[in-house]
């Protein structure tokens, strides 16, 4: 799984593909199914956004746990099924729904942090709208990819090939590797959001206000709306529609 040259988190890599399998020891002779830890998975991905709406340090270290815990059933609940060989297309489903949906919890949570719900002042809703303005740019960008495959089933193609995603023109291939050394794009994916919350969160305590994390949430909204634009462009100029 480690060596999956797309698919797998840095942080599934770096560590929790370890923690996940002694994880799995305990759960393989169990009647747990892997679906009811998909289920679990999603939980806790959406339970990031009330989590982040606890003003201070707490609130971006709560985000943070969820997500974490979100990334580790991610990881448990397909080693389950490998092992139990409990395979099925509503987990594969589940599995994107549940994507989905904590990239937007995040982003939305974060917008609403930003916004100062518990403040003694008036509340901005601007933050929340840009923030909620990232999580669509987060599903937007995540739906692109995968009507990818539903453009290809529906004109009777085979899936489509990772050698496929490489760019027909030279320029573009070229902004394509400039933009993924860059890896500005993982900041509006939920796992590395919340890490950027908490170091937002610690700097506001440091300063002693919003700051950075009003700072923080425009300039996600901004990464979203142009990553939106740059990923669905990438798609068309590749062969993957062809």
């Amino acid at each position: 799984m480690k060596d999956r040259r797309s698919g797998e988190h840095w942080m599934g890599r770096l560590y929790m593909r370890e923690v996940s399998l002694r994880v799995d020891r305990y759960l393989v002779n169990t009647r747990v199914t892997p679906n009811q830890l998909t289920y679990l998975m999603t939980v806790f991905g959406v339970l990031a956004a009330p989590a982040l709406l606890v003003p201070g340090i707490t609130g971006a270290v709560l985000g943070v746990v969820c997500v974490q815990m979100y990334l580790l059933l991610d990881c448990v609940d397909g080693e389950i099924a490998r092992w139990k060989k409990q395979y099925s297309l509503n987990g594969v489903y589940l599995d994107r729904v549940g994507a989905y949906l904590t990239d937007a919890a995040v982003l939305t949570g974060f917008g609403l942090r930003a916004a100062d719900l518990w403040g003694s002042g008036r509340i901005d809703w601007l933050w929340a709208f840009l923030g909620t303005l990232a999580a669509l740019g987060a599903i937007l960008i995540k739906a692109e990819t995968d009507l990818v495959g539903v453009a290809r089933h529906q004109a009777g193609k085979p899936p489509v090939k990772e050698a496929a995603a490489e760019m027909r023109s030279s320029g573009m291939a070229l902004a394509r590797k400039a933009a993924a050394a860059l890896k500005f794009h993982r900041l509006i994916l939920g796992i590395e959001a919340s890490l950027l919350i908490l170091a937002l969160a610690i700097a506001d305590q440091i300063r002693g206000d919003l700051f950075f994390t009003r700072l923080g949430v425009a300039v996600l909204a901004g990464i979203a709306l142009v990553q939106t634009l740059l990923h669905l462009v990438s798609i068309l100029a590749s062969s993957r529609l062809k």
